[in-house]
């Protein structure tokens, strides 16, 4: 296979880099691998509850919208759920840092899939950070008073005792995850189709979770560098 030469390489650090070029592209097999997996997923568990949330309406009013309505006019529904609960003085910076990003893809993900983020805040304290923050195209919903992040594990609060004893939670002590869950509805019945379950499994030594990555530039910025992520730790300012 023919490759790139860059100036005054040199044979030592081509060979080397043929070979991670190998690898790269083995993974990148890999990713769409598992993505094909992902889309053939079986119909998952009917979502049996048309949850109501609070959103910010046209009138800059709050107002409630189902479940079913979030769909508007496409088949899928991602929603995120974001670490900025109302017992938080202030949202999680790894969430933050993420939807920093977000915010700018979301313009173009709306053309294709409604994507709304979660949270058990009010719905006036979501909107007001994402005012803060300079957040015009992300779109939030409050989850205050309905079970969704409970249900859909959001949050801890319904993870097996099983599971608890394993990851070492402690009993009586929860707080909410950074969970992407997606939904697919077929006339009037709503599924749940995938969760980024990674939250919750076992973690590779040294690292976080690492379930959002695939969406979160950061990482990927700082893993082209020798320095890769270190013990770099996101911040809501700097």
């Amino acid at each position: 296979m023919e490759h790139l030469a860059y100036p005054n390489e040199s044979a030592e650090y081509r060979t080397a880099r043929n070979r991670l070029l190998d690898a790269e592209m083995a993974l990148r097999r890999q990713i769409e691998e598992v993505a094909a997996l992902r889309r053939a997923l079986p119909p998952g568990g009917v979502v049996e509850q048309d949850y109501g949330f609070e959103r910010i309406g046209v009138h800059q009013r709050p107002e409630q919208v189902k479940l079913s309505e979030l769909f508007e006019d496409k088949p899928s529904l991602i929603l995120y759920s974001f670490m900025y609960g109302a017992e938080r003085d202030k949202p999680c910076p790894g969430c933050t840092h993420m939807l920093d990003s977000l915010d700018g893809a979301a313009r173009h993900a709306s053309q294709r899939v409604p994507f709304w983020i979660v949270a058990k805040s009010p719905i006036a304290r979501l909107v007001a950070w994402a005012r803060e923050r300079g957040w015009d195209h992300l779109r939030f919903l409050s989850t205050a008073g309905n079970s969704y992040d409970a249900d859909y594990f959001g949050d801890t609060s319904r993870v097996s005792a099983g599971m608890r004893a394993e990851r070492g939670y402690e009993d009586g002590k929860d707080w909410d995850e950074p969970v992407f869950n997606v939904f697919r509805k077929d006339g009037d019945t709503i599924r749940h189709f995938w969760g980024s379950e990674l939250v919750y499994a076992p973690e590779e030594p040294g690292q976080h979770h690492r379930a959002g990555d695939l969406v979160d530039p950061l990482w990927g910025l700082f893993d082209m560098i020798p320095e890769g992520r270190g013990d770099f730790s996101p911040k809501l300012t700097y």
